[in-house]
């Protein structure tokens, strides 16, 4: 079980973020991480291995991290071990795409087979396999959105997704499956969480 948060607005959002995920470690404690936004700049992902407070720690509070759109994740391990590299958020090889799972991806072997032979991959995790997937399907001419979209039909398994496109600097797109997944609609900012909490 894992912690997803995710934030775009009028605020900078590492600190929110950090905010969410700390109510949000009891689903997972083994690693944690953000991606933040800042315009048109590539995500600033940073990552840290053991409880958040590593994490909080690493990126001052999350002053460290400028921009108004980001999403995090707390990790409680089922695919690959609690590592620095298989902690979410996830990158894609052309650093367009990051993202954040909540769920097991059950048949992320033969999507790697299927689509994804010879892709440069950094951890074990099914997680990787799809934000490749996703780069798979822009990188053939799919809009995000119908990238994101062909990568969900190929998927089996239970999931909440939150991703980040760098084309797109203020939109987090998401969809979900089993797995928790809740949007706010606030005034001058929009969040997605895992938990009501």
């Amino acid at each position: 079980m894992c912690g997803i948060v995710g934030f775009t607005g009028n605020r900078q959002a590492a600190p929110i973020l950090l905010d969410g995920l700390s109510k949000l470690e009891y689903r997972g404690y083994d690693s944690a991480g953000l991606a933040v936004r800042d315009g048109d700049a590539l995500a600033q992902v940073v990552k840290a291995k053991g409880r958040l407070s590593n994490l909080v720690e690493k990126t001052d509070n999350g002053n460290a991290l400028k921009g108004t759109c980001g999403i995090g994740h707390t990790r409680w391990a089922t695919h690959g071990e609690p590592t620095v590299a298989n902690a979410h958020p996830h990158v894609s090889s052309d650093q367009r795409f990051a993202l954040v799972h909540n769920g097991v991806i059950e048949n992320f072997e033969e999507l790697k087979e299927q689509f994804l032979s010879g892709a440069h991959l950094i951890g074990d995790t099914d997680t990787e396999i799809v934000v490749q997937l996703i780069a798979h399907f822009a990188e053939n001419g799919f809009s995000t959105k119908d990238a994101f979209k062909a990568a969900l039909a190929e998927i089996k398994g239970s999931y909440a997704f939150a991703l980040m496109d760098k084309m797109d600097p203020n939109t987090i797109y998401v969809a979900k499956n089993k797995s928790p997944l809740l949007i706010g609609l606030g005034e001058g900012f929009n969040v997605i969480c895992s938990d009501a909490m």
